[in-house]
This record gives C-alpha cells, sequence and structure tokens, in this order.
C-alpha cells in the first residue's frame, strides 16, 4: 500500500512539474524547461559508490529544490561539479529527456 501511494504522489507531483524526492532507491524529477525534464537517478549514482553526503551539503544545498540557468552547465557548479565531460559524461541527452 505504501508503495502505491508513494507512486500516485511521485506521479502528482511529475505531473505538475514539481520535483520529486531522491534517495539512493528512488528517483528525482525536475522540470527541465524547453529542453525536456531531467532526472536525478539517486540508484544509478550509489550503484557507483556515491552517497548523499557526497554531494549535500558541499555543491547542493538539502532543500527540495534545484534551480540551474544555462550558464551554470558551462561552469564548475551543482551537477556540473562532476558532470563536466572529463570526469564524468555532460551529454545532454542522458539527463534531459521528453517523457
Amino acid at each position: 500500500m505504501r508503495n502505491v501511494l508513494v507512486s500516485v504522489i511521485a506521479l502528482a507531483l511529475y505531473t505538475l512539474g514539481t520535483v520529486v524526492f531522491a534517495t539512493s532507491d528512488k528517483a528525482l524529477l525536475y522540470g527541465g524547461a524547453g529542453q525536456g525534464r531531467v532526472i536525478f537517478d539517486g540508484r544509478l549514482h550509489a550503484s557507483k559508490g556515491l552517497v548523499c553526503k557526497d554531494c549535500h551539503s558541499s555543491i547542493f544545498d538539502t532543500k527540495k529544490k534545484a534551480l540551474m540557468t544555462m550558464d551554470d552547465h558551462f561552469k564548475a557548479v551543482a551537477c556540473f561539479t562532476c558532470h563536466d565531460g572529463a570526469k564524468v559524461f555532460n551529454d545532454c541527452e542522458k539527463c534531459h529527456r521528453r517523457f
């Protein structure tokens, strides 16, 4: 029953275009503007040996909010601290998806 409730809440938030929560076994969705929604997959990051505190709060605040500009995509901030094309991929299509 709990999984059904979580799925319903996640779907409702997804439909509204707001952020859903992420943990090492869940995903986080962002609006992504015109390029398509952005997904942060906590499971994928955990499978690479990362834990939440690796990025929170040194790179990201712990609030459930992400606000990035197009300019941020070319700086060593937020996701691009690691996803810089050298350390980790930075291909648009791997994060931005049209659902």
